[in-house]
């Protein structure tokens, strides 16, 4: 069993002791202890306060902001099945880079030249990738695959490095041994050109790398790792997967804002349904932001932060449902980006499905957190699932702008429900945690 020793120091501290009392004084508390050889300078310290998301962490998702334009209109590009499969391959490719950097970031210190010259290695080849992404199926296949090989590779022998002689050491050699998998079935699925061969690589080395996660990364001769030993600091770890629902967010609102500005360029008679369109779609991503960000984001991060087990919950309510959400996001940017330059069309079944379909892809993957994190199902989202299913009956009679509006009233009214039952456990004296039931 591993154990944290909370390290006390008296009043006045000899030189070389400078630096510890700076952490004890900032909350914190020392490293972990590490054998022979290792590298504890390139580990976090912890403490009793939140682990603070560095400007470097901030300047790595930067890129990722690009790759979820890149995805949106990728979606807008594809507007059918096999677009939208396509679509959620390099998306789940885009998110496990992404989250198995901010695992990894949990534990080393950015501030160190070390990590920090790692993650700018990883914006590099992820900005490569992300420059791929519309080609993905097509030239571009092999550059990719090589990319998140590369990444999830590398970043795995760079961690395996920085942690040897700690008690972390043993579960990276286990994830390293898993993103060897999935790292050649990734190049495997660049290099062949059919078509449906490469995305059913792709999709099985997104699949080894979720799969590893899941059996607590077991590797023969190794064994698998506790949940519990994966000591991350819950706060830190919550506010990375925040800001990446913010990139989404706010990569929506760009496609709202680009498309508004091209239609504005062009000479129209009437701007009455394109000024109603572009108000509808930024209520509703106003209301995608209320129904994350409002009370369930930080209550939610106060409950991994005071867990026993942060890992498991990190692991589930995070990496594994994080990503449902931010596909609707998407998906809800390419809608609006239809009904804006359309919105008085009837029936269009492209329309409809990204309309309807993103957003009961968000709410679902927020309803599967909160049941995740709180262990029991909230009705107003249930039901706002089943609103979106009978919306769909109206979809070949309305027109574009209707359906949006419809779409957006129903996350309008999970906010509201959300808020009358947070005001009722107020005044009933009750915890409020995660708006309600």
């Amino acid at each position: 069993m591993r154990v944290t020793r909370r390290v006390r120091l008296p009043g006045v501290h000899p030189p070389g002791l400078r630096r510890a009392h700076e952490v004890r004084r900032a909350g914190e508390t020392q490293h972990p202890p590490a054998a022979d050889g290792a590298h504890p300078e390139l580990l976090r310290t912890r403490g009793e306060g939140r682990q603070r998301v560095t400007n470097i962490e901030l300047f790595f998702d930067l890129v990722f902001v690009f790759a979820v334009t890149q995805l949106s209109h990728y979606l807008l590009h594809h507007l059918d099945v096999a677009g939208a499969a396509e679509g959620a391959v390099l998306l789940a490719m885009v998110w496990q880079l992404w989250a198995y950097a901010a695992w990894v970031t949990n534990w080393l210190d950015p501030e160190r030249i070390p990590v920090r010259i790692m993650l700018l290695t990883l914006m590099l080849v992820s900005l490569a990738m992300s420059g791929a992404l519309p080609l993905a199926f097509g030239r571009t296949g092999l550059l990719i695959g090589g990319c998140y090989a590369v990444m999830q590779i590398g970043r795995s022998v760079f961690a395996v490095w920085a942690m040897r002689g700690s008690a972390l050491a043993a579960n990276y050699q286990r994830i390293l041994a898993w993103c060897c998998v999935s790292g050649t079935l990734a190049v495997l699925g660049g290099v062949t050109t059919v078509l449906l061969a490469r995305a059913l690589l792709w999709l099985a080395a997104v699949g080894v790398d979720l799969l590893g996660g899941a059996v607590r990364f077991y590797t023969p001769g190794l064994g698998a790792t506790p949940t519990t030993e994966w000591t991350i600091e819950g706060g830190h770890f919550a506010e990375r997967c925040q800001a990446f629902i913010l990139i989404a967010l706010g990569e929506s609102l760009v496609v709202t804002g680009a498309t508004l500005a091209s239609l504005l360029s062009r000479p129209r008679p009437h701007y009455g349904p394109v000024a109603a369109a572009f108000i509808v779609a930024f209520i509703g991503s106003a209301a995608l932001w209320w129904l994350y960000f409002d009370r369930s984001a930080e209550d939610a991060a106060r409950q991994i932060a005071a867990s026993d087990d942060p890992g498991r919950l990190g692991r589930s309510a995070y990496h594994f449902i994080h990503p449902l959400m931010v596909a609707g996001i998407i998906v809800v940017a390419a809608a609006d980006d239809l009904v804006l330059t359309s919105p008085g069309e009837v029936g269009v079944t492209d329309t409809a499905w990204l309309v309807l379909g993103g957003t009961g892809l968000f709410i679902g993957g927020h309803l599967a957190f909160k049941l995740a994190v709180w262990r029991r199902l909230n009705w107003p989202r249930a039901l706002a699932l089943v609103a979106l299913a009978l919306s769909g009956l109206l979809a070949p009679h309305v027109t574009a702008l209707v359906l949006s509006a419809c779409a957006a009233a129903v996350v309008v009214a999970v906010a509201v429900a959300d808020y009358v039952t947070v005001e009722r456990s107020r005044a009933a004296g009750l915890p409020a945690a995660g708006a309600g039931p």
